[in-house]
């Protein structure tokens, strides 16, 4: 089969694929370096490339660095810091919360500043009266613009950075995305913050995420405890209850209030049966009983995934919500370590971001099986198994003819004419694939199209980063989207209200602005 035939049939199955959601991404990507090696378009080195790209390795090391500040407690410390002066007002909180989802996500990735604050603005939202669904969605869209404020902002900011320099051009600062992506956050959240209310929707749903102040105070009503909040919840220990499920092996055994375990690392701080407090030197524990330990998180972890309880509330959930728990000094001077190696280009960006990984896990910040959990490795696989597409529409010419193709459609309508035809094209398939396999696909031909009119490909890079930020018209554009979506009550067709107007100054910015900053 002709090479560049087979890599176009290869590209609209995948599209297919990923449009159904039918199948999983890791699946569908790892196809793709099959389907190029079977059909003989890649060599089998070339086709298992991507697994052994230093992008891949880099976006890894960032899933470990993101998983410190989270775990460590470090981001629901800011939260906290920033939306308690916001008050009850709801322009000043979506002000705030916008703001602050921005810039985590440009240090922690978008799916990981979602996740850690959206449990704290959606207790905000019920302190303060408003309606969730009238933070989420912003809360989402907020941390997308966020995602181009730095090189760490999302996958697709390494990936374009590497493409520009293999292409004649040169990778991106660690910083340089910021004068994009600062206008474009501060015109975002004004826009949001100026005429969103009439564009999102006015609900709010039964179901409520840990409030841990709240959860504190209710163990120590129902358990007649005496100790304050910071006693109970702490940086270094915790409480975790506990439920004796049938066929426990403590079963039948006698305990006491105030009673260590055999190991000494946990305490009963109290006991009850339904309705009825245990009190009392001897308690025979029963199927049903519920006990309230206290300890160190770590042997709170450790003692929950043990046969013979059944855990409420897992500890590793409730210390994410204890502001500068322990290792937050550690995780933000290693974030500042690599942020300091990214941005004067001592090593390059893999190099700092293993180093930070390796040096999260010898100082005891994340364990080794906390970092192995904390990688995303569908997007990992994704990636890596997308990339040799990116390398088959090159070497097969496939990208050039696509390229050429598109210039004699546009005619003489110049750079930015072709410009805006790949932002509206990265635009749409980015509402229906992931924006990282949009890039991939896009990107060798924009380069393509670049080396045709004889134009830096800076330009041509910077802007499909941006057109692919504008994940906003469906709930499945982007992970963060559905995230919101069942805590803040949407439906599928309210995103397109507010993204709508969002995609279109997106791509304003990427047609008009960014030829401005990297001239053509």
């Amino acid at each position: 089969m002709d090479p560049v035939a087979a890599t176009l049939i290869i590209l609209a199955l995948a599209i297919v694929a990923f449009v159904s959601n039918r199948v999983p991404l890791g699946v569908v990507a790892l196809g793709v370096s099959l389907a190029l090696f079977f059909t003989g378009v890649l060599t089998l080195p070339q086709a298992l490339a991507g697994f052994g790209d230093p992008t891949v390795l880099f976006i890894a090391a960032l899933f470990v660095v993101s998983e410190s500040l989270d775990a460590s407690g470090v981001t629901a410390w800011a939260g906290q810091k920033v939306i308690g002066r916001a008050g009850t007002r709801r322009l000043p909180l979506l002000v705030l919360i916008c703001m602050l989802v921005a810039g985590a996500a440009a240090l922690i990735s978008i799916n990981g500043a979602v996740a850690a604050l959206l449990p704290l603005v959606v207790v905000v939202a019920s302190r303060a009266g408003i309606p969730t669904s009238q933070l989420l969605m912003p809360l989402a869209f907020a941390a997308s613009a966020g995602s181009l404020l730095l090189l760490t902002g999302t996958p697709v900011n390494v990936i374009v950075s590497e493409i520009a320099a293999e292409n004649g051009g040169r990778a991106f600062g660690y910083f340089e995305f910021a004068l994009v992506g600062v206008p474009l956050v501060i015109v975002t959240v004004a826009f949001m913050a100026l005429f969103g209310k009439p564009l999102l929707p006015v609900r709010t749903v039964s179901s409520m995420p840990l409030d841990l102040v709240r959860h504190a105070r209710l163990l120590r009503q129902q358990y007649s405890l005496s100790l304050d909040t910071g006693l109970i919840m702490g940086p270094q220990n915790g409480v975790s209850e506990v439920v004796i499920p049938p066929r426990s092996p403590l079963i039948g055994t006698t305990v006491y209030c105030g009673m260590a375990a055999p190991n000494g690392e946990l305490v009963i701080l109290a006991a009850r049966r339904g309705d009825e407090q245990l009190k009392g030197q001897d308690i025979t524990i029963q199927a049903g009983d519920v006990l309230l330990m206290q300890g160190t998180w770590d042997d709170l972890t450790r003692h929950a995934e043990k046969t013979g309880v059944l855990v409420v509330d897992p500890p590793a959930r409730l210390r994410r919500s204890v502001p500068l728990g322990r290792g937050a000094k550690r995780s933000l001077v290693v974030l500042a370590a690599m942020i300091v190696l990214l941005a004067t280009g001592v090593v390059p960006p893999v190099v700092a971001g293993l180093l930070a990984a390796m040096a999260l896990v010898l100082t005891r910040t994340v364990t080794p099986m906390q970092a192995y959990r904390s990688i995303s490795w569908t997007t990992i696989v994704l990636i890596a198994g997308m990339i040799p597409l990116s390398t088959a529409f090159i070497e097969t010419g496939t990208a050039a003819l696509i390229a050429d193709g598109l210039l004699s459609m546009l005619g003489a309508g110049g750079p930015h004419v072709a410009l805006a035809a790949l932002c509206l094209l990265t635009v749409v398939l980015g509402q229906l694939i992931s924006n990282t396999a949009t890039v991939l696909i896009v990107a060798p031909i924009a380069v393509s199209v670049a080396a045709s009119l004889d134009l830096s490909v800076q330009p041509f890079m910077m802007a499909l980063t941006v057109a692919a930020a504008a994940s906003f018209l469906t709930p499945i554009a982007t992970p963060v989207n559905l995230m919101v979506m069942e805590p803040g009550g949407y439906r599928f067709g309210d995103y397109w209200k507010l993204g709508l107007p969002l995609a279109v100054i997106f791509l304003l910015f990427a047609v008009l602005y960014v030829p401005l900053v990297w001239p053509f």
